[in-house]
């Protein structure tokens, strides 16, 4: 037990940390550039931000779920998304009007993938759950 409670906390901690800085990383790009003593490139530090989210993101998910491609899948809507937002927001600062368009595209595509994977672990659950009743 405390093997699982060590771990948990850990994942817990570093996960919290990934959301805390990235999340200034997205919201206040100037102030996290001059704190880390980085140039100031909002649209890099907005993706930064984005990325760090959803490696926080995963690794709760990981907890809750413990099923990988539940959890990649989770994880790459949530960042892919946010930096389509990025792209969106920050398209002043370079890239393609059809660079946000294509991410989202991509976020949708992943999502149905998501929506899929979680119907079968559910299907799977409640068949793990009626074997486990008929055999008592």
């Amino acid at each position: 037990m405390t093997t699982r409670l060590t771990v948990t906390t850990a994942v817990i901690v570093a996960a919290l940390s990934m959301l805390a800085f990235g999340a200034w990383s997205w919201l206040d790009p100037d102030g996290f550039a001059v704190w880390a003593g980085w140039p100031n490139h909002v649209h890099f530090l907005h993706d930064a931000g984005a990325f760090q989210m959803g490696i926080g993101m995963m690794m709760i998910w990981a907890l809750w779920w413990r099923d990988a491609v539940a959890v990649v899948l989770a994880g790459f809507v949530f960042t892919n998304t946010f930096h389509a937002y990025n792209h969106a927001m920050d398209l002043d600062m370079g890239g393609h009007a059809s660079d946000p368009w294509l991410l989202l595209a991509l976020s949708a595509i992943a999502a149905v993938g998501l929506a899929l994977r979680l119907r079968v672990l559910r299907h799977r659950t409640a068949d793990e759950s009626a074997d486990e009743e008929a055999a008592a």
